[in-house]
């Protein structure tokens, strides 16, 4: 029956998933940077999870105003917390560590034509430091990086998934699944630290399963499950202690103060899937309250 589901256009797209996967795992921020930032203090003298969220939030801004792909951002968030895992970064120089990234991410996905100057970015920016000083931070950061600026993202995941499922979809509920929708959802998330410790795969099969649970796609549950499958995601990926943490907790959402059990995201994965228990109820929770904010502000 599951052989069924991969067949065609679909069949195609899992022949990416392999290379994807393997690539994935080579420009994976370091956990144990990221966890450093998530304990730091915010006493103006170090790097904080907060001031590195509310860089990813700037970054958002500036892919919105100059009308960057998703893939642009996605990029730069991967490019920024691979160097904040692994470099001490003051406050003072986040922003041109921030915007640095945002660049290379820039000239890495967009087309030539659209690339803006270096000094028209940093003053749309309305940062104080000069091109000279971008630049040799990008040097740095490349440097860091081991120049290795090609990195799959969760958004081409997202991307491959969406397409993957929707060939199992009639034309009629396939306007259910609507990808700007999981679009919205994946830059919330990336402005949260917290997500940027689960694989990007992982993410995105996340994402794709809290949306069908809320459009009430049922019919998809199989093909979830195999493309669960074929990504070999499984419960260890995220960080379990995390799922441990807020079991329980509370998330308000939006007008009328609905509020959501974490334990009522992991009933459903695991009644669904069986393979991410409070991992991934965690990043379901968190990723609806996250969106919902964006879709307010």
């Amino acid at each position: 029956m599951i052989d069924t589901l991969a067949s065609g256009e679909a069949r195609d797209l899992l022949l990416q998933l392999p290379a994807m996967l393997e690539l994935e795992l080579r420009a994976q921020p370091r956990a144990a940077g990221l966890r450093l930032l998530e304990a730091a203090h915010d006493n103006g003298l170090r790097m904080t999870a907060r001031l590195r969220d509310f860089e990813v939030k700037d970054l958002l801004s500036l892919t919105q105003f100059f009308g960057f792909h998703t893939e642009t951002f996605s990029l730069a968030v991967n490019f920024l917390d691979r160097f904040l895992s692994k470099m001490k970064v003051q406050p003072k120089h986040l922003g041109c560590v921030g915007l640095s990234c945002f660049y290379l991410a820039v000239k890495a996905s967009e087309e030539e034509r659209n690339v803006p100057l270096a000094t028209d970015l940093i003053r749309i920016s309305q940062y104080r430091f000069t091109v000279s000083d971008m630049m040799r931070m990008e040097k740095i950061i490349l440097e860091k990086l081991c120049w290795k600026i090609k990195a799959t993202t969760a958004f081409q995941f997202l991307q491959l998934y969406h397409s993957f499922i929707h060939e199992n979809l009639s034309c009629e509920r396939g306007k259910y699944l609507n990808f700007e929708r999981l679009e919205t959802q994946l830059k919330a998330c990336h402005c949260r630290i917290m997500f940027s410790k689960a694989k990007p795969s992982v993410l995105a099969l996340s994402i794709m399963a809290l949306e069908i649970e809320e459009q009430k796609l049922l019919e998809l549950t199989e093909a979830l499950e195999f493309l669960q499958l074929h990504s070999k995601v499984c419960a260890d990926k995220i960080s379990g202690e995390d799922g441990r943490k807020t079991h329980g907790k509370v998330y308000t959402m939006g007008k009328g103060q609905v509020h959501w059990q974490i334990g009522f995201f992991c009933g459903f994965l695991v009644v669904f899937f069986g393979f991410l228990s409070f991992g991934l109820g965690y990043l379901a929770a968190c990723l609806v309250e996250e969106a919902e904010s964006t879709c307010i502000k």
